[in-house]
């Protein structure tokens, strides 16, 4: 699990289905530098266990612990940590973003949108498409508060629990330069003075309540996307991840959220600009988007999981 606060995210969301269903769930591996994302754990009672790189030993570990599957979500592990989990009886399901990279599973989960219409290279089992979106509790259950309360928009801009790009200060500029009214909260795990109408707040567990109140988000194409879909939130989206740009392209190219670039360069304040001052535009946005996800998603894999075991 030494990975981005993304693929955490995406994983409590099943562990919170398959507690729901009385299974008993245990994180593997180590969460690095951020006090947020070993809170998610601890909060809802899940134990995180220090794991071993290598195949072979992560298996005896899963033997001493009596597991039944393992859920692998990582661009690091190694490629043949599913094959040898497979071979000690295991049941495993792999969450990827398109490319499997060698990992060899007993069914495949790719919730990006569109993944259902791309190739896949393995005869195996694949849970494709937003269908099977992993989404918390904490996002379930809110709804989007109804837009046009304020004149003056209110803006969320994030990217991810730990901002690895380093790019809030940055668009925290972008959005100053537009010259527009806005209200504006800003996560960032490093703090930096931002000016104008903008707070900057260290990562939160209220995002989700942020989320369903803001008029627009701006954030990278992770993991939260299928969050704001699912809200109906409407989104400005940025990329910091190559493995981001499918999202982004897929996204954009609906219309489902406005396009930024990669860069907080005058192209995109200038669309923020125009964003923030038509509200029209920004719903527009957030109509395409909504019911993209259903909600559903997780329970769909949580059943084809058990179905496994």
């Amino acid at each position: 699990m030494r990975s981005g606060v993304g693929h955490l995210v995406r994983c409590v969301a099943l562990a919170e289905e398959l507690c729901a269903r009385g299974a008993g769930v245990v994180f593997l591996g180590e969460i690095c530098g951020s006090a947020w994302a070993r809170a998610q754990l601890r909060e809802r009672g899940f134990p995180l266990v220090p794991a071993p790189r290598e195949p072979d030993r992560l298996a005896a570990l899963a033997c001493e612990l009596r597991l039944d599957a393992v859920v692998l979500d990582s661009y690091d592990l190694p490629a043949r940590t599913g094959a040898v989990l497979r071979e000690a009886r295991f049941a495993v399901l792999a969450l990827i973003d398109g490319d499997p990279l060698g990992q060899e599973a007993d069914l495949y989960l790719d919730q990006n949108l569109g993944a259902e219409r791309r190739p896949f290279p393995l005869p195996a089992r694949r849970l494709a498409g937003a269908r099977y979106a992993l989404l918390r509790d904490s996002v379930r259950r809110r709804t989007r508060a109804a837009p046009g309360g304020s004149t003056v928009p209110r803006v969320l801009c994030f990217f991810g629990g730990t901002d690895s790009g380093g790019v809030a200060p940055a668009w925290a500029r972008a959005l100053n330069a537009t010259g527009r009214p806005f209200l504006g909260t800003v996560v960032s795990p490093a703090p930096f003075e931002a000016g104008g109408p903008i707070t900057v707040i260290p990562p939160t567990d209220r995002l989700p309540e942020l989320m369903a109140a803001a008029d627009l988000v701006v954030t990278a194409a992770g993991s939260a996307v299928w969050e704001l879909l699912y809200l109906g939130v409407p989104t400005a989206l940025t990329w910091v991840a190559d493995n981001q740009l499918i999202g982004y392209e897929e996204l954009v190219g609906r219309g489902a959220a406005a396009g930024l670039g990669r860069a907080a360069d005058p192209a995109a304040t200038g669309l923020l600009a125009r964003l923030l001052a038509d509200p029209a535009a920004r719903e527009e946005h957030g109509r395409r988007g909504s019911g993209l996800v259903d909600g559903r998603g997780r329970e769909r894999v949580a059943d084809a999981l058990l179905g496994i075991c």
